[in-house]
């Protein structure tokens, strides 16, 4: 097994029970900022103008227009705050230790304002079911810098193996970017063909899904999920899928069918994470391309030595 240092240096315990406040938090805080970004970036297929990007120091929108200057709103996990910066050399920052999201909301807002960015945002929540929106919500006000530097931590492992990942295939690939919405961090592999239209989808759920796909992403727990996991899927899903071999033995379909998983536990016990890593993407991915008709040959890429 790999040294105890090792792995919790790359992939540190992250159980949702005890980070679960701060991670409610922190998502809430993503999707104000994300919700920003949505607001003034110029539109991209499959929605790829609104994720969020690794950092080496947390989380960033990228440089956002506006008239004839840009800005970018930065999370800075290592030491818990939220950063802005223009291209005009100005900003500003605040810390987020046990900051309600109505505070964060009021602070964030407040700053783009003396700089002069006048953003507006729908404030309604997007996938919760709270009472308030984000500019009233003081429910939501626990940010653990311990927890929040592990997720940070767990973030910029994973977003290199999905990188290096992504470079094994030479179709059409998303960025690696984290999705505020279901705050997964994911990246995508297309075939090229256009799917078959969705009926009763809605304009955010046509685009992300107007081509065939298969998805690969990591997300740290959620009411229904109440571990960390890697997940892959194929969209729409082939006949035969959930009968696909999936690498390494720990990897499994879920329950309902369709959805490839490798809880993030199990993964930590391996003598070599990264490369089981690795290998899970892979065999989810052969597993929806083969059986979805895929050209695996053409697609693949072979490593420049």
């Amino acid at each position: 097994m790999a040294s105890e240092s090792g792995v919790e240096s790359m992939f540190p315990p992250l159980p949702l029970e005890e980070w679960d406040e701060s991670k409610e938090t922190l998502h809430r805080y993503a999707q104000i900022v994300g919700k920003v970004r949505l607001a003034r970036s110029p539109f991209r297929n499959h929605w790829w103008h609104v994720p969020l990007y690794v950092t080496t120091r947390g989380l960033t929108t990228s440089p956002i227009p506006d008239k004839h200057i840009t800005f970018e709103i930065s999370f800075d996990l290592m030491d818990n705050r939220l950063v802005v910066s223009t291209s005009e050399g100005e900003g500003f920052a605040f810390a987020m230790d046990d900051l309600p999201v109505a505070e964060f909301y009021r602070k964030l807002f407040d700053g783009l304002g003396t700089l002069g960015l006048e953003v507006s945002i729908n404030a309604t929540p997007f996938g919760f079911d709270d009472e308030h929106t984000l500019a009233d919500n003081t429910f939501h006000c626990v940010c653990d810098r311990e927890y929040v530097r592990r997720y940070w931590s767990v973030l910029v492992q994973v977003d290199q193996v999905f990188k290096e990942f992504a470079g094994r295939f030479n179709g059409k690939t998303s960025p690696v970017h984290l999705f505020w919405h279901s705050f997964d961090l994911a990246m995508t592999r297309f075939s090229g063909r256009r799917a078959p239209e969705r009926n009763g989808a809605d304009k955010v759920t046509r685009e992300a899904y107007s081509h065939e796909v298969i998805s690969f992403g990591f997300w740290p727990g959620d009411r229904n999920v109440r571990s960390p996991a890697f997940y892959a899927y194929a969209a729409p899903e082939p006949e035969g899928l959930a009968g696909q071999p999936l690498e390494p033995e720990a990897a499994f379909w879920a329950t309902e069918g369709g959805m490839a998983l490798l809880m993030y536990d199990d993964l930590r016990k391996m003598d070599s994470p990264r490369s089981a890593l690795l290998q899970f993407l892979e065999s989810a991915y052969q597993a929806g391309a083969k059986t979805a008709g895929w050209d695996v040959e053409g697609f693949r890429v072979e490593p420049v030595s």
